[in-house]
């Protein structure tokens, strides 16, 4: 990652998370506590892949991030992040670590980290809708709503809910290598595909083109989830914020369990190489190539 690039992801990354500062719930009321636990769980911290994603699409078929995209921006990592603080539940993963603060739920509780990852699911709906307010013509409401349907279906049975549910279903046991592609396909792919989407069609993009920034952020999905089951093997807890040996300690199924280290970092480069190539057909983006070359050397 050179100097040039690495600074000015840190300064869209912190401009997201400022974004995000203005849609997160005031901590007041009887419910406060669900506020406190909303709030922890998304500042908590985080890559903001997919806002970012979502932003530089925009930008690749606009020139610009209009008004309309950054409500979806807010909600795509309250998705996100809702989806970190189940995984992380005992009944899941059981882990009581997240980017090197403890997981919501180990913080909160059991009970308020199942409550804190379902009122950031819904939040993040009610949020993706202000950006109606953000359209002004005919065809710009219609996009708002197109990009609300992909939002909903990536997110839910069809999409990462899907993923977990099959990821869920086959823990503890082995995974044959088709439905392991299954679950990273749904259970991380699924909303960087939405990501991507979303920002190509609120950016006004052709049907043609909306169809290959579907393909290449699928291989963006996959190429991140092999990277997360390298850095589970490789990876330095100070350094990624979670203890290593997760994956073992909880006998999951990983692309390096079935097919080796090296291969797996084999795979990461080439899904990386074919999702530029497919980038390059939609117009030279040199911030959007960077940060998928980012993904390959990443070590948190």
């Amino acid at each position: 990652m050179n100097e040039e690039f690495k600074k000015e992801l840190e300064v869209r990354t912190q401009e997201i998370n400022a974004l995000l500062e203005q849609y997160l719930p005031e901590e007041k009321g009887y419910q406060k506590t669900i506020f406190e636990a909303v709030n922890y769980s998304v500042r908590a911290g985080g890559k903001r892949l997919r806002p970012l994603f979502m932003q530089e699409m925009c930008r690749l078929f606009t020139g610009e991030v209009l008004g309309m995209v950054k409500p979806f921006m807010a909600a795509i990592e309250m998705i996100h992040t809702s989806s970190l603080v189940h995984d992380d539940l005992p009944c899941m993963d059981d882990d009581m670590m997240r980017r090197g603060k403890a997981s919501t739920w180990a913080e909160f509780g059991e009970d308020m980290g199942v409550l804190a990852g379902d009122a950031l699911m819904m939040y993040a709906v009610e949020t993706a809708a202000k950006a109606f307010k953000e359209a002004n013509e005919p065809d710009e409401f219609a996009r708002v709503g197109q990009a609300m349907g992909i939002l909903a279906g990536k997110a839910g049975m069809y999409g990462m809910i899907g993923g977990q549910t099959v990821d869920v279903e086959l823990a503890g046991g082995p995974i044959p290598k088709d439905k392991l592609n299954f679950i990273y396909k749904l259970k991380t792919g699924a909303l960087l595909e939405a990501s991507m989407l979303i920002g190509a069609v609120l950016g006004g993009a052709a049907d043609e083109d909306c169809k290959i920034v579907e393909s290449l952020a699928s291989k963006i999905g996959m190429a991140f989830q092999i990277q997360d089951d390298i850095l589970d093997v490789t990876g330095n807890e100070n350094v990624t914020g979670k203890p290593s040996g997760s994956d073992e300690k909880n006998q999951k199924t990983t692309y390096v369990t079935l097919e080796g280290l090296e291969k797996a970092k084999a795979e990461v480069e080439r899904l990386s190489k074919e999702a530029i190539e497919e980038l390059d057909k939609l117009g030279y983006n040199e911030f959007l190539e960077n940060l998928i070359k980012a993904l390959v050397g990443r070590q948190k």
